[in-house]
């Protein structure tokens, strides 16, 4: 998961923000609310490879939280809309090998 909160006075600011979230959505992450992105790793170590490409175009202002959870932690999120229960996002297929 990245959490981020980003100036957007500016032009400049601006053209930060759609950079850095169009590099989220190019390297596979989905916007889960509006500054909180997601993507499913099958392993830490494909967690950690996102998480370091994350760093390498991380904006010059703003504050970004890279948050990593386990496939049994993210399915215990309960999530409303309003007073009404929505369903858990899809965490994608997990991969099986015989």
């Amino acid at each position: 998961m990245v959490f981020f909160d980003m100036p957007t006075q500016t032009s400049s600011d601006r053209k930060q923000y759609a950079k850095f979230r169009k590099n989220l959505l190019k390297d596979g992450f989905g916007m889960f609310q509006y500054s909180i992105y997601i993507r499913h790793a099958m392993s830490r170590e494909y967690a950690q490879k996102h998480m370091r490409r994350v760093r390498e175009y991380l904006p010059i202002k703003g504050k970004i939280v890279l948050f990593t959870l386990t496939d049994k932690q993210f399915g215990m999120i309960e999530i409303y809309s309003g007073r009404d229960s929505t369903p858990s996002p899809n965490q994608g297929a997990q991969l099986e090998m015989f």
